[in-house]
């Protein structure tokens, strides 16, 4: 699988807010963090993690509007929008970079401001 469909596999993954899709992109050992979140090490912790954040929204969807790939590196810039429980939305910026090791992610850094997210709109 090349590195442009696994991150396909990725967001298609988050979006439809499937943990297993989600974490089979993963390695074992993975370094997880999200925003300005402390960061998270093992696939079980980044499951509890996304597993949480999922159960604290309705719906999320990527737009994907440039990705730039590296040997084992792959940095994806976007738009996410978060619909919240009472159906409102938020749609912020996000970068990622994700390191790859052996065909998964051995690391995911996620730059987004959802500072927004869980205030009243």
């Amino acid at each position: 699988m090349s590195e442009r469909d696994l991150v396909g596999r990725l967001f298609k993954g988050i979006d439809s807010q499937d943990l297993e899709s989600f974490l089979a992109c993963l390695s074992d050992d993975v370094f997880f963090r999200f925003g300005n979140a402390p960061g998270v090490k093992g696939k079980m912790a980044v499951g509890d993690t996304v597993r949480a954040f999922f159960e604290s929204i309705q719906a999320v969807q990527h737009d994907v509007i440039e990705t730039w790939e590296q040997p084992g590196v792959v940095i994806c810039r976007g738009q996410v929008t978060y619909t919240r429980h009472d159906a409102s939305t938020l749609a912020v910026p996000f970068a990622n970079i994700l390191k790859l090791d052996g065909g998964l992610i051995s690391e995911y850094l996620i730059y987004v401001d959802i500072s927004g997210l869980y205030v009243s709109a």
